[in-house]
């Protein structure tokens, strides 16, 4: 991996034009998601007058996919053409989000969304491609923490701005919007140039996709990183599902406290962020992804324990700034150590882990909660991760290694065009 040192800031990554392009195409794009997501949620809750069941089968409907498609996507991303394959995921997705407009019946607004959401399963590991290809080893972490701040700016900031514009302009503005940031994203993609063609394999799907989970499960580090992810996105969502009860039975508090303590993982993340590139500068990526790991950890005591504002509000940013070093740092570890021709099978594997994790914690933190109790539950998150943290510390290779789990070639030692 690279040397302390090396790492460029968010300032150097930006001056690179293609970088920048990409950056805006995602900031547009993914605010536009959330203001349709909230939007639809509005109109679904508002203005169909649906049940709890009806709005949480919005996220079900958006989320699925990712966790079901996303490893045959991987297969074909890693064939096909970078550039072409976002431009049409863009174009197709901007033409599915107009159909919102005239929809209202519940089950065509899911089956929308279902369908978005696959079309979004090619997308994502395609555009993680084109990161690694248009940006320096040296950017990689600066560019994904842009990336995130993207995501997490935008959660913060498209709920209140979707319920001015449902209120102001009716839930069909968000739509517009969306459909909008999807044409605007296709063109700043299709002024980049990007030099990562398919592979042109024709291999079976399944063999090509065992090719890429033999990759993920031979190489420790990568293991690793997936794993850290993995059980940082299920501690994350455990929080949210569960917060609102939290505050109420626990905290004793009000729906108030509950509204700016959730925002307090997202702020985090964006600190978190901001200071990422410095520390990587000093500290190894593999190190960082430990660390974050244990801070959630020991973030998600600290909620447990204390059991007052002051300590849960502490708890949410910790936890936040950790998950920051964890998801970009660990991305990052991903784009240096795969080899280009797999890199869509395993980002891909990477997108259905993370939605699946996302689904079961939903679906077992209530059960979980209501038989052993919030605290205990939060204490439990709190040793499964400082033990994976713990184990990472003393079980990682020093070094990267190559697809067979040896150690080899550091990031900062191959050439270009060596990942092969």
């Amino acid at each position: 991996m690279a040397k302390p040192g090396t790492t460029l800031s968010f300032g150097e990554v930006l001056c690179l034009r293609p970088v920048r392009r990409l950056w805006i195409a995602a900031i547009v794009s993914v605010f536009g998601d959330l203001l349709a997501i909230f939007a639809i949620i509005a109109v679904v809750t508002f203005r169909l007058h649906g049940t709890a069941g009806d709005v949480a089968m919005v996220m079900v409907s958006f989320m699925a996919p990712f966790a079901i498609v996303s490893p045959f996507a991987g297969v074909f991303v890693d064939r096909w053409n970078v550039r072409y394959t976002m431009i049409a995921s863009d174009l197709i997705r901007g033409v599915l989000v107009l159909a919102l407009l005239v929809v209202r019946d519940l089950h065509l607004i899911y089956a929308i969304l279902f369908a978005m959401s696959v079309v979004s399963s090619f997308f994502i590991p395609a555009q993680q491609v084109a990161v690694r290809a248009i940006t320096p080893a040296a950017g990689l972490m600066a560019v994904n923490g842009l990336m995130s701040q993207a995501q997490q700016g935008s959660l913060i900031i498209a709920p209140a701005v979707a319920g001015e514009f449902v209120h102001l302009a009716g839930a069909n503005a968000c739509f517009l919007y969306d459909s909008f940031s999807f044409f605007l994203s296709a063109a700043l993609v299709m002024t980049l140039e990007i030099d990562r063609e398919g592979t042109g394999e024709r291999a079976a799907v399944l063999d090509s996709m065992r090719q890429g989970f033999r990759f993920i499960f031979t190489h420790s580090t990568i293991s690793f990183v997936i794993l850290c992810m993995t059980a940082g996105m299920f501690a994350m969502r455990c929080f949210g599902a569960l917060l609102s009860i939290y505050v109420r039975d626990v905290l004793h508090s009000t729906a108030a406290a509950f509204g700016v303590l959730n925002t307090l993982i997202g702020a985090g993340m964006i600190a978190g962020t901001q200071l990422l590139t410095r520390f990587a500068r000093h500290i190894p990526e593999r190190k960082l992804v430990v660390y974050g790991v244990g801070g959630m950890g020991v973030a998600v005591w600290v909620t447990a324990a204390f059991g007052s504002i002051g300590s849960t509000a502490a708890g949410m940013l910790g936890l936040g700034f950790c998950a920051a070093a964890i998801f970009i740092t660990a991305t990052t570890l991903i784009q240096h150590e795969t080899p280009q021709e797999l890199l869509g099978r395993v980002m891909s594997c990477l997108m259905a882990l993370l939605s699946g994790s996302q689904v079961l914690s939903m679906l077992a933190a209530g059960p979980l909660a209501g038989k052993i109790g919030i605290p205990n539950l939060y204490y439990a998150s709190a040793a499964l991760l400082v033990a994976i943290g713990a184990s990472g510390h003393y079980m990682l290779p020093g070094r990267a290694e190559d697809g067979n789990g040896r150690s080899g070639l550091t990031t900062k030692q191959r050439q270009p065009g060596s990942w092969r």
